[in-house]
């Protein structure tokens, strides 16, 4: 099969999405497709890395730009698909072009677009739901990271069950398993933590990912502890107004910490070394950081919210998304190292079994699928 993904979309700062994409390809090309890749200039030799045998395309320069990269979707990838030949297109970030020319597979990784409408801005939640509704009408398959989003496709856009393919995403085990406590210490080092424990916390901060109830349950479970952990919450700044509130109320002689973008080589060290991965989410697609924090043997707290309990299973801790739940699950994790140290083992091993291969198995069974509607 020949195949053209179209990576464009993916922003220079690589969040969940971009990572999907960049572990995606190889797997890909190790099971046999013969690939074209477009993606923007600036990641054209980093992709060339990524996947040698595959034919890179970069967009101009000037597809950086969101208005540009969007018309160039419609009028240019069309073209490209005619030059280069291929038989299915992926577009792996909800958006597809019109008039492809082939069959297209489409990746949707979010229905909270619909669900949860409050926790993002209005136009990114507009702008969304038309692009799931768009890829649910056109596209000849979708795969969705999750049995949840799915579901939740099918109930507010519609579509016909039999055209999804459930992929989870997989963990990079080179990058993501239990390291030792020379690496968590440089770690601690370059965040300036010292040998303080420390709660983590690994995404963006945007509403949904429910950080300002998080920070008042730790003030709240830390004043009352002799030792207490720091907060540490590493990920983009992103736009939830009622972060700075919340830092602004935190009790003096506890100790929070923002990273900002943390480099991926510092992940391990840092998801490892800390006491406990707090992810109190409103609502996740897949919720990738979860995933990534068990590979590396983190104690992690999370909710059932949508599809957290599918990547989490009974490996570990769950709370309810309001303050006083997250206190509660996050205090008694604090105070029970044995119970920490259960989870841990066992989070390494359900990790385990999330893998890039598979994923791309599953995604090839929707190529296979989109290819017979040609």
């Amino acid at each position: 099969m020949r195949l053209l993904l179209d990576a464009t979309a993916i922003p220079a700062d690589r969040g969940g999405v971009g990572r999907y994409v960049d572990a995606l390809l190889p797997a890909l090309a190790a099971q046999g497709v013969d690939l074209v890749v477009a993606c923007q200039e600036r990641d054209a030799a980093s992709t060339s890395a990524l996947v040698p045998g595959a034919e890179v395309v970069a967009t101009p320069g000037t597809a950086a730009r969101r208005p540009v990269r969007m018309a160039w979707e419609q009028v240019g990838l069309p073209r490209l698909v005619r030059s280069t030949r291929v038989q299915v297109l992926h577009s792996p970030h909800y958006t597809t072009p019109r008039y492809a020319g082939v069959p297209v597979v489409a990746t949707l990784h979010d229905a909270t677009f619909f669900s949860h409408p409050e926790l993002h801005s209005p136009v990114k939640a507009r702008f969304f739901r038309a692009a799931i509704r768009s890829a649910v009408r056109r596209a000849a398959a979708l795969v969705v990271p999750s049995a949840a989003t799915r579901d939740e496709v099918l109930r507010f856009a519609g579509g016909q069950p039999e055209r999804f393919h459930v992929a989870f995403h997989g963990v990079d085990t080179e990058v993501f398993h239990p390291v030792g406590t020379a690496e968590q210490q440089r770690v601690r080092a370059s965040l300036g933590l010292g040998d303080q424990p420390y709660v983590a916390f690994l995404g963006t901060l945007e509403p949904r990912k429910n950080v300002p109830a998080l920070i008042r349950a730790w003030a709240q479970v830390a004043d009352r502890l002799d030792d207490p952990p720091a907060l540490v919450l590493a990920g983009g700044p992103g736009w939830d107004d009622a972060v700075e509130p919340a830092v602004a109320a935190v009790p003096q002689g506890l100790r929070l910490v923002r990273t900002g973008y943390l480099p991926l080589d510092d992940l391990a060290g840092f998801l490892s070394g800390a006491q406990v991965l707090a992810y109190p989410s409103l609502g996740e697609g897949f919720g990738l950081p979860v995933l990534e924090a068990m590979a590396c043997g983190a104690a992690v707290l999370t909710t059932r919210e949508l599809s957290l309990p599918e990547v989490g299973g009974e490996a570990v801790a769950y709370c309810g998304t309001d303050e006083q739940s997250i206190a509660a699950g996050l205090g008694a994790l604090l105070v029970d190292a044995d119970r920490r140290a259960t989870l841990a083992a066992a989070a390494v091993a359900r990790a385990a079994g999330f893998t890039w291969q598979e994923a791309a198995r599953v995604h090839i069974e929707a190529y296979e699928q989109a290819q017979q509607q040609a």
